[in-house]
């Protein structure tokens, strides 16, 4: 598998320049998590980078019905890849199929790089953000202000978890 030294630049968080509001809500993002030999990536238009407990973090939401999630949960690593706008086929794709069912990796053309902490991004990225998850929590209903946010979005009551990773590296391309 390629390594990340060929593609990416390593740079500080606090050297990001996104606007993450625009680059996650309407970019969107792929979530990896796995290891090099097997992981799976989904699409996401939800999450945050900022800072919490003097860190440099990022925070992703996944449903326990996403195939990703499990290995979310079995992996301390997970990444979040942002692209160009020609490349919003790849995240349409990687959004509306599950890797259930299909090899996203064959189907996308995405070409899997390794970082020396052994999580994945893709070459394609303009932007790769590896976090160490530090925390997690599901979201509960109880605790909504609006409930119009719970009919809507949860109309199954498939709520996410809630994964806040320190950001432990962070790739543009070269």
């Amino acid at each position: 598998m390629k390594h990340t030294d060929n593609f990416f630049e390593t740079i500080n968080p606090a050297a990001l320049t996104d606007n993450f509001i625009k680059a996650i809500g309407d970019g969107w993002m792929l979530i990896t998590a796995g290891e090099p030999d097997n992981f799976n990536t989904m699409t996401a238009s939800w999450g945050t980078i900022g800072v919490l407990w003097n860190m440099p973090v990022a925070i992703c939401f996944i449903r326990p019905t996403r195939y990703t999630y499990n290995f979310a949960e079995q992996n301390d690593l997970f990444t979040l890849c942002f692209f160009e706008s020609s490349d919003k086929k790849i995240l349409q794709f990687c959004g509306s199929n599950s890797g259930r069912n299909v090899d996203k990796i064959k189907a996308t053309g995405l070409i899997p790089v390794e970082t020396n902490n052994g999580a994945i991004i893709y070459e394609q990225s303009r932007l790769a953000i590896e976090c160490r998850k530090i925390y997690f929590d599901d979201i509960k209903p109880e605790n909504f202000l609006m409930a119009d946010i719970d009919k809507s979005i949860y109309p199954d009551k498939d709520y996410h978890r809630i994964y806040i990773g320190k950001i432990v590296g962070c790739y543009i391309k070269k």
